[in-house]
């Protein structure tokens, strides 16, 4: 399959030729901010039924609009003291320890920030995530093709987020498929059993993706190719609770989409675990939902509050469809490469409507892999999955399912996330 390339070349993301000290002082809100609000409320408009809103409340736009200038204070008081320099410096030994568990003669601040994360919070209620998990791994492939369609490519068609991962080289060129993989096997680390106690994997890994993003912060803030003034700050509160709304809420409406029952308990806990995972992720108290309608009544005015599609989006959406053809592939390679991008495609018509489609320089292709999906998921959720037996032999498809894609993002190299 021919590789697809964005039919314009990639933005100057460079803000001003003003240096950082020369640029005026900020509003309490970003201009991206209701930039393109009609744009957004059109492709909300599910998100609007769902989630009962009648106005929008001007009270929460502003919320979402200062947000784009907050960060995680407590991350960013950590990241603060990595600056080279300092006698009091936190060193990436520090952080690596503190992962550990080795809290003896760390820094403060550091010590501090992990012995808190290590405590639950009142309302966490184990056995609701656990089961909220559960229901997560047994979603298999239908959780990944909504996590890369709708949630990850679908929010390439708003500026902000995208134009940092085309700044950081985050998602293009070689780096694309180790971005993927990494985010694969985060999202699969947290859910599974036990992950998110203290000190086990999924629980260890969000932490480390929370100092990750305090070190961005640290290191963009006086980088000039930074359009502060527009976008806010490069990882901000109302961003993260926006991304977080992908890994829940989007993710419920997808999966029904493709034909998988979700009941009311299985909404709750599936909302109840990616709760506690924004917690973890320094995400504000206000913007973590147990409510799937609530969710989507945030999701709503998220959408208007943003930008229009950047030329990052287009770059990002071509790298994430011309990485398909890389994936490893144990059997019948060949076929596979040519047969992976076009599932892609023509899964992601239904989810995006052709209009976004034609946004993004994406050639619009028959929706024939949705209908095998939902035909599937039809038989196996409705009817194989009635029995106990059929339970079993849909959680070991979904856990076969779950391996292997660990393998076609990293082939023979270990799993993990970026370095800190």
């Amino acid at each position: 399959m021919e590789r697809l390339r964005p039919s314009t070349p990639a933005p100057d993301l460079l803000p001003s030729d003003l240096p950082p000290s020369d640029l005026p002082a900020p509003s309490t809100v970003p201009t991206r901010h209701r930039a393109a609000e009609a744009r957004g409320a059109r492709l909300g408009r599910p998100l609007r039924v769902l989630g009962r809103v009648r106005d929008l409340d001007e009270s929460l736009m502003r919320d979402i609009g200062e947000g784009y200038l907050r960060v995680d204070e407590r991350g960013a008081e950590v990241a603060a003291l990595c600056a080279p320099g300092r006698t009091d410096r936190v060193t990436h030994a520090h952080l690596r320890r503190a992962l550990r568990g080795e809290l003896d003669d760390l820094p403060d601040v550091l010590r501090d920030l992990v012995e808190q994360l290590a405590q639950p919070p009142d309302w966490l209620d184990l056995a609701l995530l656990e089961e909220g998990a559960r229901f997560y791994r047994r979603l298999g492939r239908n959780a990944g093709d909504v996590l890369l369609q709708l949630s990850l490519i679908g929010g390439y068609r708003f500026g902000g987020p995208t134009d940092l991962l085309v700044l950081t080289g985050g998602l293009t060129g070689p780096s694309t498929m180790r971005r993927l993989a990494e985010t694969q096997h985060w999202t699969m680390a947290v859910t599974e059993p036990g992950a998110l106690r203290p000190w086990a994997d999924g629980w260890r890994l969000t932490v480390h993706v929370r100092l990750m993003h305090a070190l961005v912060n640290a290191r963009l803030r006086d980088d000039p190719r930074w359009d502060r003034r527009h976008w806010g700050e490069p990882i901000n509160q109302s961003d993260q609770a926006a991304t977080l709304a992908l890994f829940s809420g989007t993710l419920l409406l997808g999966v029904r989409a493709l034909g998988v029952p979700v009941s009311r308990e299985d909404s709750r806990a599936v909302m109840h675990l990616w709760r506690y995972v924004g917690w973890l992720l320094g995400v504000d108290d206000a913007w973590l939902f147990d409510d799937e309608r609530a969710q989507h009544r945030f999701g709503y005015h998220v959408l208007c509050s943003q930008d229009g599609l950047t030329e990052a989006g287009r770059l990002l959406t071509h790298s994430i469809v011309d990485a398909q053809a890389d994936l490893h592939f144990r059997r019948l390679a060949r076929l596979q490469r040519r047969y992976a991008p076009a599932r892609l495609l023509s899964m992601l018509r239904p989810f995006l409507g052709t209009a976004s489609m034609r946004e993004l320089d994406l050639p619009v292709r028959l929706p024939w892999a949705t209908v095998q999906v939902v035909a599937a998921n039809t038989v196996l959720y409705r009817l194989v999955a009635r029995t106990a037996r059929g339970r079993r032999r849909l959680d070991a498809w979904a856990a076969r399912y779950r391996q292997e894609q660990l393998h076609r993002y990293f082939g023979d190299a270990p799993p993990d996330v970026g370095a800190l």
